[in-house]
Order: structure tokens, then C-alpha cells, then sequence
């Protein structure tokens, strides 16, 4: 019997350099889609697809993390005395959406070693590890589309994208046989590969589903550009021992890590929501764009 997939993992230890000066002290995560701060998008996505607890990696100057899961006595006591039940429900739900867990990476070395710091709280069970900056707008969630392969193979499972044109070069790319539609069984994966050389156009994207021996893969990855241990290279050492499959995703990715990215999935969800879409469409439709 495959093991349920119960824990995530959230590096958010990240300076958010690309978001300076806005990231100097508050934290890339809590930047706000519309009226709901990234993090929270990636944790709902997560608990709709059977997660139940979540380790959070932060780093200094990350405390606002920490602060918006928790309960905040003061608020809900306010919108209580001014009848507010609505906000206090929405507050309220915040705090009680999962068993939410922090530890500290003391330096920011890498995707792979903020992972590893999940070690203890892992232990011996397959688990996801989701990055706050890739948010996927889709029918079923996306974590969810791979569980489903997980499941299906009791395999790890990463999240691939298609990227055409030299833009493929800016991402991890997975070389890989379509086993089933939208899924595939890797044979390589390279990190950000000049275009001619890319083995396809299917990009690694910020949702992965790890059996605990990546653990044992980290530890043996050697660090690469600017000391960093990157967790491509530790999945290359792990595929040596085990299948990986990669899921296509069905949906909309945005890469809300980047500005341009960030941009488009505000006015994206934006245009969704039923209280301000509409009015929002008209005013777009307003604009002299020439």
C-alpha cells in the first residue's frame, strides 16, 4: 500500500531579491495576490489535496510568516465588537487551515539544503515540498494532479511546464518518456540548459513529491554556484537508485516571483473573483493602452 502523502515543506528562506526594495523587511511570501499573501495561495493548494501538516522553513526577518498563520486576539476581538463575522470567519479559517511547524536555515544555501532542513520533521514518510513564488490557478489542484501519479507509481513526482522557445533556458528540463498523457518517466534532468541543448521544452516548476531517501541524495550533492546545493543535482543522484515521474500540469502557472509574473497573476485572479471582476474588466476595457 503507497503511503499517504500527509507533510509539505515550504522553503521560505529566500532574500527575494528580484522584489527589492519592497522585500528589504517584509518577506517575498507575504506579498500580496489581491488581497491574499502567496504563501497562503501554495498552503490552501496543499491542504486541498490531503496535506495535514506543514513545515515552513524561514529565515531572519521572516517573522510575518509565522504571524499571519497564527491567531491574532486583538483582530478577531475588533471585527467581533464591530460585527464583522464575515472578516472574523476569513481570519479565523487562517489560523486553523493545518498544523503549521517552523524551523530557521541559518544561511540561504539552496533549494536542496533549505529541503534538508526538513529531515526531523519528514522522518520516514514520502512528503511534498511546494515553493511559495509558482502559483498554479487550476480546476484540480495542482499538488493534488500529483498525488494522483504518485499514488499510480510509488514514485517521487515532479511538476513540469511547457516552455518553448530559448526562454526553456532559464529553468531545470527534464529529459523523459510519456508514459500516459501529461505524465512521463524520467531519464536525466539538466539545470537551465543553453536552448540548442535542452532535451525538451518541459520546465521543472516549483511542486515536487519526494520519497525520504532525497535526504541521503542531498548529503552526497556537492554544492555548486555561489556554495548553493541545488536540488536538481540531488535528484539526479536519487534517479540513479529509483523511477521519477514528471506530470504535466493542467492549469495556469504564474511565476508570481517576478514582477512582470507577479503582475499579470494579480490582474488575472483579480479578473476571477465575483466581488471585484467585473468592476476591474471595465476599467481595464477603460484604459488607452496606445
Amino acid at each position: 500500500m503507497v503511503n499517504k502523502i500527509r507533510k509539505a515543506v515550504f522553503p521560505a528562506a529566500g532574500l527575494g531579491t528580484r522584489f527589492l526594495p519592497a522585500t528589504k523587511s517584509s518577506p517575498k511570501e507575504m506579498l500580496p495576490l489581491v488581497d491574499k499573501p502567496l504563501i497562503q495561495y501554495v498552503v490552501e493548494e496543499s491542504v486541498a489535496s490531503g496535506v495535514e501538516s506543514i513545515l515552513i522553513i524561514t529565515g531572519r526577518d521572516k517573522s510575518a510568516i509565522e504571524n499571519h498563520f497564527d491567531i491574532s486576539f486583538e483582530l478577531e476581538q475588533l471585527l467581533k465588537e464591530r460585527n464583522k463575522l464575515d472578516l472574523f470567519d476569513q481570519v479565523r479559517a487562517i489560523s486553523d487551515i493545518a498544523q503549521i511547524s517552523y524551523t530557521r536555515q541559518k544561511q540561504a544555501l539552496g533549494l536542496g539544503h533549505a529541503i534538508y532542513q526538513a529531515k526531523d520533521f519528514v522522518g520516514s514518510e514520502p512528503f511534498a515540498a511546494l515553493l511559495a513564488d509558482d502559483i498554479v490557478d487550476s480546476e484540480i489542484p495542482a499538488l493534488q494532479q500529483m498525488v494522483e501519479v504518485y499514488e499510480r507509481y510509488d514514485a517521487p513526482v515532479i511538476a513540469t511546464m511547457q516552455v518553448d522557445g530559448e526562454d526553456i533556458s532559464r529553468f531545470g528540463v527534464i529529459d523523459a518518456e510519456e508514459v500516459e498523457p501529461n505524465v512521463f518517466k524520467i531519464r536525466d534532468m539538466v539545470e537551465k540548459p543553453p536552448f540548442a541543448e535542452a532535451p525538451s521544452n518541459l520546465a521543472i516548476i516549483g511542486r515536487y513529491i519526494f520519497t525520504p531517501d532525497i535526504f541521503e541524495a542531498i548529503e552526497q550533492t556537492k554544492p555548486g554556484s555561489g556554495g548553493e546545493i541545488q536540488i536538481t543535482d540531488a535528484m539526479r543522484i536519487l534517479l540513479q537508485k529509483r523511477p521519477f515521474y514528471a506530470v504535466k500540469l493542467k492549469g495556469t502557472r504564474h511565476d508570481a516571483g517576478d514582477k512582470l509574473g507577479f503582475l499579470i497573476a494579480t490582474v488575472e485572479l483579480a479578473l476571477k473573483r465575483e466581488d471585484l471582476g467585473g468592476e476591474f474588466r471595465e476599467y481595464l476595457r477603460s484604459l488607452d493602452l496606445g
